[in-house]
């Protein structure tokens, strides 16, 4: 069996994929919330469009597609064989934008956490790790 999929199949699983309300998503937000933090949704007047927003801590939390945003950790952050010419310049910006975001996040006094879709497979680990930067 190959794992090629058809065009239209691809078509249509690409045309799924939501940018809001991930499961990683809303891993994170269910955790910090039964934690007690609140935080705002997707604030448009900041840089990237944080997914959660603490504004009294002046702290964002970023959920990234491991896909999407080509993490360099994953075996998933790669650029598929397959249309390369149409994904790796559309990939690569995905990044590019991410590091701007993130430096005028940070030019702007805010301090900024990227958790990793992968990264859910520890949540564990990944909990800690919200909990120190949110304390901190």
């Amino acid at each position: 069996m190959t794992d090629k999929l058809s065009r239209g199949r691809r078509s249509d699983n690409m045309r799924r994929i939501s940018s809001r309300d991930t499961k990683p998503e809303m891993f994170v937000r269910r955790f910090l919330h039964a934690r007690g933090y609140r935080y705002r949704l997707h604030v448009q007047g900041l840089p990237g469009k944080p997914d959660l927003v603490f504004p009294k801590l002046r702290k964002v939390v970023f959920v990234h597609g491991c896909f999407w945003h080509l993490h360099k950790a994953c075996r998933e952050g790669r650029i598929p064989d397959s249309r390369r010419d149409y994904w790796e310049p559309k990939l690569l910006k995905n990044v590019e934008r991410d590091c701007k975001h993130l430096a005028s996040l940070r030019r702007l006094g805010w301090k900024s956490l990227v958790v990793w879709e992968c990264e859910m497979k520890d949540s564990e680990r990944t909990r800690k790790r919200l909990i120190r930067f949110l304390n901190v």
